[in-house]
């Protein structure tokens, strides 16, 4: 099985703190993609950089859409066998099809994953480390792309 990937390129945003921003942005989209997923009957993974990280996207998936729940939970919690969607700065325990990638470097537990989605932020340090994501992805044989965003929030 070959691991696909899809780089997502957020649009710009002009604010005036834009680590804020790309961050909001980034869970946006990272929350837009697992209700897609999850709408595709497609059991998803999320990791994030750390816990804090983990519990931001919880909450924002709570609130995200009040017309359609996205069933989800942290890692450990919810019914024994996960919720459709998972969250974790862990490695995952089960296997799913999807991965989202909320974090600065490619997971070494990528390749058991069918789809991997990945951003790049406008932000130049942070588009330098999706660079080096899309390197290792192509280095390790993933099928590689990426597509302009351009929705707003």
């Amino acid at each position: 099985m070959q691991t696909q990937v899809m780089f997502y390129l957020l649009p710009d945003k002009d604010k005036a703190d834009a680590s804020d921003i790309n961050a909001s942005s980034t869970l946006y989209h990272a929350c837009l993609q697992a209700s897609y997923f999850y709408r595709q009957n497609q059991r998803v993974f999320i990791y994030t950089q750390d816990q804090k990280s983990a519990e931001q996207i919880d909450e924002m998936l709570w609130a995200f859409d009040s017309d359609s729940f996205v069933p989800h939970n942290l890692s450990g919690e919810g019914p024994k066998q996960g919720a459709a969607v998972e969250i974790s700065h862990k490695a995952p325990r089960g296997r799913r099809p999807v991965l989202i990638n909320l974090t600065s470097t490619v997971p070494d537990f990528a390749n058991n994953f069918q789809f991997m989605v990945d951003f790049v932020s406008s932000d130049e340090s942070l588009k330098q480390l999706a660079r080096e994501r899309f390197k290792a992805c192509r280095q390790r044989g993933f099928q590689v792309n990426n597509q302009a965003l351009s929705t707003t929030q």
